[in-house]
């Protein structure tokens, strides 16, 4: 993990130490966590035009931060537990990606490439 990433990692790591957490931040525990707060950031644009979640109040910008750090805090929890460096993880899938979805073939084109 990069520099910052490492900071936030090591630093939730300590918060769930000095509470003693750990037994509950198993895989599949900070999993359905995390997809728990997917949930709830979904919720805040469920109801909303596009254009409404394109450009959101101030109020509904603050619930959409705050879901967001929810979401990202259990994924970089589950990353540090496993060992993912989630930069990397995201620099490969992003590589694989651009091989996949050749930008001339699928320019403007929400269609999924075969696998």
């Amino acid at each position: 993990m990069t520099t910052g990433m490492e900071e936030l990692a090591a630093r939730m790591r300590d918060f769930a130490q000095a509470r003693e957490w750990e037994q509950f931040h198993t895989p599949k525990n900070l999993a359905m966590a995390l997809a728990g707060e997917v949930g709830e950031l979904i919720g805040e644009f469920q109801w909303l035009t596009p254009a409404e979640s394109s450009s959101l109040d101030e109020e509904t910008f603050d619930r959409v931060r705050s879901e967001l750090a929810d979401v990202t805090a259990y994924l970089v929890r589950l990353a540090d537990l496993l060992g993912v460096d989630l930069i990397e993880a995201t620099k490969a899938k992003l590589e694989e990606n651009e091989r996949r979805y050749d930008a001339n073939l699928y320019r403007g084109s929400a269609r999924k490439a075969p696998h």
